[in-house]
């Protein structure tokens, strides 16, 4: 043969090869692989994937959710924080106007002027010791008169007019 005739078998000899070589490959390995191969896929990760892409979607939206509860309800909250406050204090300073007044017994019906008194002295009281975010929460020292005369027990001639304003008259004079 020819050197160009060797040449030419080489090279259609290595193109065969080329081709033929990756089948056989292939064709090796299935034959070499065991019958009980299974393909793993890795679902775990997939999983945790998906929940934090959940997570960094719905924590925000739940924080949201909870801040816009929060400042709904927060009014609602201080006003009742607000009210219970108010109450104590015109329980306390009322208590203690009954017992600063001279000639008043606890549980007893007290007349005019003594009712006056007693509200004009737990009004001082709570101006002396209350603070003054509270009394105004109460409408300042008029609107404690008004509390405690609620509280009073008074005789059936009380009212407003004969009881509550010789009060509120004396708290203006102080």
């Amino acid at each position: 043969m020819t050197r160009k005739a060797t040449l030419a078998a080489l090279a259609l000899a290595c193109a065969v090869l080329t081709l033929v070589s990756p089948a056989a490959v292939f064709a090796a390995e299935v034959v070499a692989a065991p019958a009980t191969t299974a393909v793993v896929l890795p679902w775990g990760d997939w999983i945790v994937a998906i929940g934090q892409a959940i997570t960094a979607v719905l924590l925000p939206v739940l924080v949201g959710l909870i801040s816009r509860a929060v400042y709904q309800v927060a009014p609602w909250a201080m006003l009742f924080l607000t009210q219970k406050r108010i109450e104590q204090m015109a329980e306390a300073v009322t208590d203690y106007a009954l017992n600063a007044v001279g000639g008043v017994a606890k549980g007893q019906q007290l007349t005019i002027p003594v009712g006056s008194a007693v509200i004009a002295k737990a009004v001082q009281r709570a101006v002396d010791v209350v603070p003054a975010k509270v009394i105004a929460a109460a409408g300042g020292p008029n609107g404690i008169a008004e509390i405690v005369f609620r509280r009073l027990s008074l005789v059936p001639e009380a009212n407003a007019a004969n009881t509550l304003a010789p009060a509120q008259a004396a708290i203006q004079a102080r």
